[in-house]
C-alpha cells in the first residue's frame, strides 16, 4: 500500500549516516502508535497487528528497539483491575472511551509513602534479564535489514518515571529540594537501566547504533523545571548514559516533550547527538525555530504534530503538512520523520498512510 522511492542504501547506513548529517538516499523513518491506531492501520493495510516487523517494513520504518524481558523475581504485588509495571511498579487502569479505550496512570504507589518506603522501593537486578533470548531477536531484525537501538522513552528518565509513582507534585518538591531518599531511589532505577544496557551493548557490540532516552522537560509555553535545577540534579544523572553510549561509539538520543529547546544547548555540550518528539505547536519547537538554531548540531526525530491533522484533517491535509515539514527540516541533514509521541487513537488509519507515503514522496535526498 505504500509505495517506495527506490532505495541506495540500507536502514543501519541510513541512520549511521543522518546521526553523522551527512547525506542520505532518503530521510530516516521512525514508528510510535498507541494499540488501537496501530490495529485499525493494519486492518487497512490487511496485516496481521501482531507482526510488528512485517508492518515495520510495509511502512519502510528504519530502526527497532532492542529490550530484554525481566524474569527475577516479582517485585510489586499485583492489584485487581490494574496493570502493574513488573519493573518500576507503576500503576495503570484501562480507560474506556469511543475508540475502545486506553491505560492511563493511576493510584501512584509512593503518593503517601514515608521516607523509608522511599528509601527502599525496589528496583530490578540488571542480571534478572533474559539476554540470551534478545541476542537471537537482534541477529533476527538485523537480518531482516532494520537498524536496532537500546533504550526508549523511559530509560533515564526522572521526572515522569518519579511522577508516576510518587505524583508529579511530590515528584518536583522532592527532587527541587534533593530529597535524599527520593534521589536514593531514583539512583537505584537508573543504576539498573544502566547495567543493563551495559550488558546488552557489551554482549552485542557493533549491533547496536543509537541508545535513546527520555525526559520530559518542558509544558507548552516553556520549561517544567529551571536550568539550574537541570543542571544540578539531572544532568550528571543523564551524563552517565551519554557516557555509556560513548563508551560504545554511538550516538544518544533523547526524548524531550513540550518546549524544551531551552536546554538544548546543555544537550549539546554533554554529548547528545539528537532530540526527539518535537512539538511544533509548543513555544520555540517549531521546525524552522529548530533548524535556525539548532540544524547540523542536533538530530531532530518527529515535529509531525499528533494532534494536529494527522488526528483531525484528511489525508491530503497530512500530506501538506509532511511536505512543509520535510522541507524545512531537510534544509540540515540529520531528520528522523516521525510523529510526535505515539499516534493516538482517534488518527483515522488512512492519516497514518497518507503520513508514511508522504515520507517516501518528499523525503528523498
Amino acid at each position: 500500500m505504500i509505495k517506495k522511492a527506490v532505495e541506495t542504501m540500507n536502514s543501519r547506513e541510513r541512520v549511521r549516516r543522518t546521526f553523522a548529517f551527512e547525506k542520505t538516499d532518503r530521510v530516516t523513518i521512525g514508528y510510535l502508535a498507541h494499540d488501537v491506531a496501530h490495529e485499525r492501520v493494519c486492518r487497512l493495510m490487511g496485516l496481521d497487528k501482531n507482526d510488528m516487523l512485517t508492518f515495520l517494513k510495509a511502512l519502510g520504518v528504519d530502526y527497532v528497539g532492542a529490550k530484554p524481558r525481566y524474569i527475577g523475581k516479582q517485585l510489586f504485588p499485583e492489584i485487581p483491575n490494574r496493570y502493574v509495571n513488573p519493573e518500576i511498579g507503576a500503576v495503570k487502569k484501562f480507560v474506556e472511551n469511543e475508540y475502545g479505550g486506553c491505560w492511563d496512570y493511576c493510584d501512584y504507589p509512593l503518593l503517601n509513602a514515608d521516607d523509608e518506603e522511599i528509601y527502599n522501593y525496589p528496583a530490578p537486578d540488571p542480571d534478572d534479564y533474559d539476554y540470551e533470548e534478545l541476542s537471537r531477536y537482534i541477529d533476527m531484525v538485523l537480518e531482516m535489514g532494520f537498524s536496532v537501538h537500546v533504550g526508549d522513552t523511559g530509560t533515564g528518565d526522572i521526572l515522569n518515571t518519579n511522577g508516576v509513582l510518587l505524583g508529579f507534585e511530590n515528584s518536583l518538591v522532592n527532587l527541587a529540594m534533593e530529597h535524599e531518599p527520593t534521589l536514593h531511589m531514583t539512583d537505584k532505577r537508573l543504576n539498573s537501566q544502566l547495567g543493563v544496557l551495559e550488558r546488552i551493548l557489551e554482549k552485542n557490540k557493533g549491533k547496536i547504533d543509537f541508545m535513546w532516552l527520555g525526559e520530559d522537560l518542558g509544558t507548552q509555553r516553556g520549561p517544567t523545571i529551571g536550568m539550574d535545577m537541570y543542571k544540578r540534579v539531572l544532568a550528571p544523572r543523564h551524563q552517565k548514559f551519554i557516557d555509556l553510549a560513548k563508551a560504545y561509539n554511538i550516538p544518544t538520543q533523547i526524548h524531550t516533550c513540550g518546549s524544551s529547546s531551552w536546554v538544548y544547548e546543555e544537550f549539546i555540550k554533554m554529548g547528545i547527538k539528537g532530540v526527539d518528539s518535537l512539538q511544533p505547536e509548543a513555544e520555540n519547537m517549531s521546525p524552522r525555530y529548530l533548524v535556525e538554531h539548532f540544524g547540523g548540531r542536533l538530530n531532530f526525530r518527529g515535529c509531525i504534530s499528533t494532534a494536529g491533522p494527522l488526528a483531525f484533517g484528511t489525508p491530503a491535509e497530512v500530506e501538506e503538512v509532511c511536505k512543509e515539514t520535510l522541507e524545512i527540516m531537510m534544509e540540515c541533514r540529520g531528520y528522523h520523520f516521525a510523529p510526535t509521541h505515539r499516534i493516538q487513537i482517534n488518527t483515522p488509519p488512512e492519516n497514518i498512510i497518507a503520513l508514511y507515503q508522504a515520507a517516501h514522496k518528499y523525503g528523498c535526498y
